[in-house]
């Protein structure tokens, strides 16, 4: 509900569904409305290797963190609750009907029962530095640092002359509609550009239900320029009503320099407090989810993405 443009949509739309199945270790704003909530074990009781931030890394580094603590023996993993949803849904299919195991589906069965760490060892063991789980594990907390970052370029580029061609035809194909839609958003008649914008200590929404991590000056409030405040008549602090195409909420702002006039900034990952959320430390935060403000079907065409910045707004001065 918080992360998908239009979520009071979608948030009305799941609440009409027949059956909901969340798979989560909260009641937070999308699975409040799940009939059957799975929860899945918690991170400190699964082993973890790190993928995403390597793609920000300077140096060749690995590094492997097992569970810390036991994992509870009627708890499951994520993939563990994936792979038995999965297979349910196989021998479900082949109810009342003769079928013989193929090879492929053997196959599937398999991989699906085998582990992340187990597929982490084998793509290890046949990478390049002849590594395995059992050496970053006596590799100890700080993993193993095997040095800088060799060049792979062009040699891994796929392309016929080893380049990376940036004036591809279905972006050039695509510019003059994004600059009509670019005119179409230029605000107009008192509006305001919303943009967004995150937090050091705040990771989507996830970390709001840590109390060290929220604690201190709150960071909910929507952003305006001083001057645009006082052509509305509005005072730093004061609650405002914030209206787009697509919705409106309720939320205080604060008068900043930091935003040009014109533009005013709302946080991502805020407005938690809704009924059925059991998320003690977050639903005493204030702020509201300013994708209540973001349009789904206003869809960037090249990318598939949704437009969550540049959006227009109006604010007055709530009652």
């Amino acid at each position: 509900m918080s992360s998908t443009p239009g979520g009071h949509r979608l948030d009305a739309a799941i609440a009409g569904l027949d059956a909901v199945v969340c798979i989560d270790m909260y009641l937070n704003e999308t699975t409040r409305h799940a009939d059957v909530v799975l929860p899945p074990t918690g991170p400190l009781e699964r082993d973890h290797y790190d993928l995403v931030f390597h793609l920000l890394a300077v140096r060749d580094t690995a590094r492997f963190s097992p569970a810390l603590l036991p994992k509870d023996p009627g708890g499951r993993h994520d993939w563990e609750i994936a792979r038995d949803l999965g297979l349910a849904y196989q021998r479900a299919r082949g109810t009342g009907v003769r079928r013989r195991l193929s090879k492929a589906s053997l196959a599937l069965e398999a991989r699906l029962r085998t582990s992340p760490t187990r597929q982490l060892d084998v793509l290890l063991r046949t990478g390049g530095a002849r590594l395995s789980v059992r050496k970053l594990r006596s590799a100890g907390p700080g993993g193993l640092d095997l040095g800088p970052l060799r060049p792979r370029l062009p040699q891994r580029l796929r392309t016929r002359d080893r380049r990376i061609d940036l004036a591809a035809p279905v972006v050039l194909e695509a510019l003059p509609a994004l600059l009509t839609a670019v005119e179409a958003a230029t605000p107009v008649d008192g509006e305001l550009l919303l943009v967004g914008r995150r937090h050091q200590r705040d990771n989507n929404s996830w970390l709001h239900n840590a109390p060290v991590l929220t604690k201190g000056r709150p960071r909910h409030a929507l952003l305006v320029h001083p001057d645009d405040l006082a052509v509305r008549g509005v005072a730093d602090g004061a609650r405002v009503r914030v209206r787009s195409a697509s919705g409106e909420v309720e939320v205080e702002v604060s008068a900043s320099d930091d935003v040009m006039p014109g533009v005013v900034s709302l946080p991502h990952g805020y407005g938690h407090a809704r009924d059925g959320v059991r998320l003690r430390g977050a639903t005493a935060l204030p702020g509201v989810s300013v994708n209540d403000l973001t349009d789904p079907s206003v869809v960037e065409a090249v990318s598939g993405n949704a437009v969550l910045n540049g959006v227009p707004v109006t604010i007055t001065p709530a009652p």
